[in-house]
């Protein structure tokens, strides 16, 4: 069975910077991208940003400039978000995705999420 388990939210006031940490733990196989989404109340999920296996990001417009997603050198089953100069509308619940590939059949893995709440 496939865990993922998020770390790093908190509080930040605007302005700030927090690093939040996703690993993924159980029996992997096909990794094709991970990332992190995010849901503010009373509205849907959206993509922050993901890294593929292969290394390409692709970042939401909102977060560019100023989110880094990255992956831990020595295991592929974790990742980063580097989020700098947040803004109050950045202030979500945060959800770590792993997704796996094979034969053209996609399978995502959600992580419980980690509240990011930013003070103006």
């Amino acid at each position: 069975q496939v865990q993922l388990v998020e770390s790093g939210g908190g509080l930040v006031q605007a302005g700030g910077s927090l690093r939040l940490s996703c690993a993924a733990s159980g029996i992997i196989f096909n990794i094709n991208a991970m990332g992190w989404y995010r849901q503010a109340p009373g509205k849907e999920r959206e993509l922050v940003a993901t890294l593929t296996s292969g290394g390409s990001t692709n970042y939401a417009d909102s977060v560019k400039g100023r989110f880094t997603i990255s992956r831990d050198n020595a295991k592929n089953t974790v990742v980063y978000l580097q989020m700098n100069s947040l803004k109050p509308e950045d202030a979500a619940v945060y959800y770590c995705n792993l997704r796996t590939r094979w034969m053209g059949s996609t399978r995502d893995y959600w992580g419980q999420g980690t509240q990011v709440t930013v003070s103006s």
